[in-house]
């Protein structure tokens, strides 16, 4: 298994550029499902997630060719309804599946899916809407077994903003007869970069960034040609790293618009950042401040940057509180912290750390994948080597990271 090797203390300088977004790719991948015809995407970035994607994509019956960050897919040829355990257990996107294929096929069969164990993330919202648009639902033998002769629109509400949950109901009602209004719906760019897509598919939709989504149902949808969005949790990675390591780097291809809450606690920090078109210029301080965050959904803080964060709270001067609303888990990463000298202290949702004057380098293991960038991000600034175990997390959701760093400067290599 492979594992990354940093040694710390290096500054950073110069440019890189900011991948497409993974949590944007795969549900736009998965719209493909939606329609005869090729759709062509550009800017997908090159990641477990999305290859595992596409292999799902392919067993379903559709043809998929790439080069590059291109990917092309055609879902002519749509004909398998399940989705199994095998190909879904490794991501918890493969649900995305699910509305898909109940609005082509009229059926589907998919395994309870997997990803990152960062806490419960229930996918009962998923059905209790598509049973709210005329689906019949079980649960049998691990697998969701859904079917319906047609969709109907109806009004679904969101106990708690969900970020596929919207996304799979938006995949189903766009093709259901008449109008869906889904309340409380998340507010994530991503959401709105699939709305997007799926309005240049033909479809009607309406509300997308707003709470309030009004989907007007169309009989067919046709084939697109799109770039994926840049991913703004890779580009708050970069900009905590020029943070922690005092540089002085700039990101290209970013979307400023989509990272304000980060910026702003950047900011507060100390760290000097200029926005330049789509193009972000970050020098760190030579004094890091304490600052408190709190998870939320879009537009607060992302739980995506969370850990991130704490690496970077773990050296500044002071105390800081940072409060997980989002998922229970995610303190995971907190014992390898310690293991390289943080010193932090968690009750309940809520990280008490307490900025050190260095970290000190030592083997630590990946958890998930925000705590495996977090650990690759606390050794650039730990004295000396840091060794980081069961990295195919991070494979999952940063593309070459470590060719990334190692152009702006970091000691940094991959053993495999």
């Amino acid at each position: 298994m492979d594992k990354i090797l940093v040694e710390g203390g290096r500054s950073l300088k110069g440019d890189v550029k900011i991948s497409g977004a993974k949590n944007a790719a795969l549900p736009i991948l998965i719209s493909s499902l939606l329609t005869d015809g090729v759709c062509t995407y550009r800017n997908v970035p090159d990641l477990k997630d999305i290859q595992s994607v596409k292999q799902l994509l392919s067993h379903l019956g559709a043809k998929i060719e790439t080069s590059g960050d291109v990917v092309q897919i055609d879902a002519a040829g749509l004909f398998n309804h399940e989705a199994p355990y095998d190909l879904v257990r490794k991501m918890r996107a493969s649900i995305l599946v699910l509305c898909p294929l109940v609005a082509r096929l009229k059926r589907a069969r998919v395994s309870l899916p997997g990803g990152c164990a960062i806490g419960a993330r229930p996918i009962n919202l998923h059905l209790k809407g598509l049973a709210s648009l005329g689906a019949s639902i079980e649960l049998n033998h691990g697998y969701v077994e859904a079917s319906a002769d047609f969709l109907k629109g109806s009004e679904f509400y969101f106990d708690m903003p969900t970020v596929t949950g919207t996304e799979n109901l938006l995949m189903a009602a766009v093709l259901a007869k008449g109008v869906t209004v889904l309340r409380n719906a998340a507010r994530e760019p991503e959401i709105v970069a699939l709305v997007e897509v799926l309005n240049q598919m033909g479809a009607n939709i309406k509300g997308a960034g707003t709470s309030i989504i009004t989907i007007e149902g169309v009989p067919s949808l046709k084939p697109v040609s799109v770039s994926i969005i840049p991913d703004r949790i890779e580009a708050g990675t970069f900009m905590v790293a020029a943070a922690l390591t005092r540089s002085d780097i700039r990101l290209l291809n970013c979307e400023p618009d989509h990272m304000k809450g980060m910026i702003h606690k950047l900011r507060q920090t100390g760290s000097d950042i200029q926005i330049e078109g789509k193009n972000i210029r970050i020098k760190g301080a030579d004094e890091i401040r304490s600052i408190d965050l709190k998870t939320l959904p879009y537009p607060g803080f992302p739980t995506d940057m969370q850990a991130q964060f704490m690496v970077l709270m773990s050296v500044a001067t002071g105390l800081s509180m940072i409060s997980e609303t989002v998922f229970e888990n995610r303190f995971i990463h907190v014992c390898e912290l310690r293991r390289l000298g943080a010193d932090i202290t968690v009750s309940g949702n809520t990280a008490i750390v307490k900025g050190v004057k260095a970290l000190s380098g030592a083997p630590v293991m990946a958890t998930d994948l925000r705590a495996s960038a977090s650990l690759i991000l606390a050794g650039l600034v730990a004295r000396g080597s840091t060794e980081v175990n069961r990295v195919y997390h991070l494979d999952r959701g940063y593309e070459a990271i470590e060719e990334k760093f190692g152009k702006l400067g970091a000691a940094i290599k991959r053993i495999r």
